[in-house]
């Protein structure tokens, strides 16, 4: 066991933050609040390679793992500019292209992916579904050579920005009456989808859609892998997005903090700076622990999941800790700030409204209580 970072991740790290840092939380609150994407952040990610730093290197990527695609979301998010679409695009998407992708499919959309020139963001959820994936109503049926799609999708991240989609839908049954389900391909603009804005509260650069499939026609080319076999493939994809997920937690929790700590240096009320205060400190430093401990959860569960392991309940648990320690971590740099936590010009509660987004999705904490409860300790399932 070993808890020394090597020099090509230090480096990649301090490579990541100097991008980021160009660009800084002013950068991001702005197009957080006027929800426009932060597209020059992202085409300088790409241009440097970080977005495709997880994408095989024969596709124009990097050739690394779960290890460095995290590493480069949590230093982003640390510099005050989280990408939300790095949870699905590059941790969904491009994995499951690589893993299960036919190469045709694979020379179409990597090299894409690998330089951030292109974006398949994810649709997998339902509004009667919710994280009951068996209950999927999305259909693809066989029509000749093609697949023909029906049904709805809810709460999609970006598909203004992405060219296409990685489609979850039903295509039959299982011998126990469960959906079977494969995994497709669609262009987003693709004859037959409509996509229509969710409007949402929370300020994100990144917009939520509704998706309607009226009979959109696909090639037999679209289907990702094995028909069938989507479940499999689907959670493939799903740890990735969980412990990058996690990391942009880790990065928002040390943006924040950093920011309350330097406040509370220089505010001074009763002629001492406030953080000399037990009161301030106490909340700001237990903040910092939790988030620490989440950070460490997320290498393991990163390790785990490119040495081919099981890495389910661990990135599980990363997710949890570092959507709590974030939350704690916004909560504590706002009553820091008093006040000031709530004006605009400190710009804290953009990162409030990212962090109690990854508290819900991509999987609640709920359904990870059930899982380890499960999994971890082997009592009966709740559900």
């Amino acid at each position: 066991m070993d808890f020394h970072e090597s020099d090509e991740h230090r480096d990649l790290r301090a490579a990541v933050a100097a991008i980021a840092k160009r660009f800084g939380p002013d950068y991001y609150v702005e197009h957080a609040r006027s929800r426009t994407p932060c597209t020059e952040l992202w085409k300088a990610l790409g241009d440097a390679g970080f977005i495709g730093v997880s994408v095989p290197e024969e596709y124009g990527g990097g050739g690394g793992g779960l290890v460095e695609l995290s590493m480069v979301c949590e230093e982003i998010a640390a510099q005050g500019t989280p990408l939300l679409l790095l949870l699905v695009s590059a941790a969904i998407s491009a994995e499951v292209i690589a893993d299960f992708g036919s190469e045709e499919l694979k020379k179409r959309w990597l090299p894409g992916l690998a330089a951030g020139s292109t974006k398949v963001v994810f649709a997998i959820t339902e509004p009667d579904a919710g994280s009951n994936t068996h209950k999927l109503t999305t259909t693809a049926r066989r029509v000749g050579d093609e697949w023909v799609v029906t049904g709805t999708k809810h709460y999609i991240s970006g598909v203004d920005e992405a060219e296409a989609l990685l489609l979850v839908a039903r295509t039959g049954s299982t011998d126990d009456g469960t959906a079977a389900l494969s995994l497709f391909v669609v262009p987003t603009d693709a004859p037959g989808l409509v996509a229509t804005p969710l409007p949402v509260d929370v300020m994100l650069p990144e917009k939520q859609f509704v998706l309607h499939f009226d009979d959109v026609r696909l090639p037999a080319t679209a289907l990702v892998g094995e028909e069938g076999a989507g479940f499999r493939q689907v959670f493939r994809g799903l740890n990735p997005e969980r412990i990058t997920g996690a990391a942009l937690c880790v990065g928002v929790a040390r943006h924040v903090l950093a920011q309350a700590a330097r406040y509370a240096q220089e505010r001074q009320v009763w002629g001492r700076p406030i953080g000399t205060h037990q009161g301030v400190a106490h909340p700001l430093a237990k903040a910092r622990i939790e988030t620490e401990l989440a950070a460490l959860m997320i290498r393991k569960a990163a390790w785990l999941h490119d040495r081919g392991e099981p890495a389910g309940e661990a990135s599980n648990m990363a997710k949890y800790a570092a959507a709590e320690a974030a939350l704690a971590a916004v909560d504590a740099a706002v009553q820091t700030h008093g006040g000031n936590g709530l004006a605009s010009e400190y710009g804290l509660l953009p990162y409030w409204g990212l962090a109690r987004l990854l508290r819900i999705a991509p999987v609640n904490r709920e359904m990870i209580l059930n899982h380890v409860a499960q999994h971890g300790l082997g009592l009966p399932r709740s559900y």
